[in-house]
């Protein structure tokens, strides 16, 4: 099954993605556990506000329906949501794949 790169870009919201991290934690931690979420956290402080989130889907469609019920989705917390093949490799994670 195809894996997707999908990336969120944040609102300027903090005080919200503060307040639903705990939800947000546990929808994907959900769709880990389904074999969907392979890997996902933010981007580094000194980054954009956003996330990445590499999910195992049929097609790009999918993986992006697999967000919509993210609680930071679903309180108005991500501004964009962008989804690309990926194409693992080489390295410990493209074996495990």
């Amino acid at each position: 099954m195809p894996v997707y790169a999908v990336t969120y870009t944040y609102t300027d919201d903090s005080a919200g993605r503060d307040k639903h991290r705990p939800a947000h934690k546990e929808y994907l931690a959900g769709l880990g556990d389904r074999g969907v979420n392979l890997c996902s956290g933010p981007f580094g402080s000194q980054e954009d506000p956003g996330a990445l989130l590499l999910i195992r889907a049929d097609s790009k469609d999918e993986a992006v329906r697999f967000t919509e019920d993210d609680p930071f989705r679903r309180h108005g917390l991500v501004g964009a949501v962008a989804a690309r093949e990926w194409l693992p490799m080489l390295g410990r994670l493209a074996a495990e794949i």
